[in-house]
């Protein structure tokens, strides 16, 4: 469920947030006549997500506010573009580092990615707009503020936006229990790593289009860790690297 904090309920409230540029997440509507067209075509081109869901979905979102067919869901923050991110590394004249979360839906540990990625010196984390956390109140407080410093880009593509790193000369190494030992691999050059969801890991699609997979060592029973500390652990060994290597 979306956080209530960030909601906006009715319709010129919602016309009018898309019109300020007030950023916005996704916007639920139940219907596409009259007015909810416009709300519907407004958030289009800001790239807004769009649900459309019935008359008892909305009730349940507002709890009790007149919704009048459409409520939307803002963000703590605008968001950056993957050029931006990009231009951070060439700006501190050093090489990419960046996190990719590959459907990460529980807030709590995205702002636990992003408040470790911040520490460890990463340019940015890249999320998609489907399927993701998003930033809200609860990533902003989990991550200790250090979602006001890293930058976050939101993309249409996933896919598409790996392939733009690769472009940009950055390789792309996926979290994966078929993949490499992690201390084994070398991370020396412009890095992105991706984090795959917390219940299915990455998405076959995007484990296809990683240059390598890397894995943790699991002694014990249980074959896997939650998805922040997982994400932690390998961050810090592109970061042991890469001051070794200075």
């Amino acid at each position: 469920m979306p956080e209530k904090e960030n909601m906006i309920i009715g319709r010129n409230p919602v016309r009018e947030a898309l019109r300020s540029g007030q950023p916005i997440d996704t916007v639920y509507l139940s219907g596409n006549g009259g007015s909810l067209k416009e709300i519907r075509e407004l958030a289009a081109q800001t790239g807004a997500v769009i649900k459309t869901v019935n008359e008892q979905k909305l009730s349940q979102l507002a709890e009790g506010g007149v919704h009048q067919g459409v409520i939307a869901f803002g963000a703590c923050a605008s968001y950056v573009t993957l050029e931006d991110l990009l231009a951070v590394s060439e700006k501190k004249g050093t090489k990419p580092f960046l996190i990719i979360c590959d459907e990460i839906e529980d807030p709590h540990n995205l702002g636990a990615i992003i408040r470790t990625a911040e520490t460890a010196g990463a340019d940015g984390v890249i999320i998609p707009k489907r399927r993701s956390a998003m930033l809200t109140p609860t990533v902003y407080k989990t991550s200790a503020g250090a979602a006001s410093w890293l930058p976050v880009a939101r993309v249409s593509n996933l896919a598409s936006a790996i392939d733009k790193l690769k472009e940009n000369g950055v390789w792309i190494y996926g979290t994966d229990m078929n993949g490499e030992l992690y201390t084994q691999t070398s991370f020396d050059g412009a890095v992105a790593l991706v984090i795959g969801s917390e219940g299915f890991g990455m998405s076959r699609l995007i484990r296809e289009k990683c240059d390598f997979l890397v894995k943790l060592p699991m002694m014990g029973k249980i074959t896997s860790l939650n998805a922040s500390v997982a994400a932690g652990i390998f961050m810090y060994e592109i970061v042991r690297q890469r001051t070794n290597n200075r």
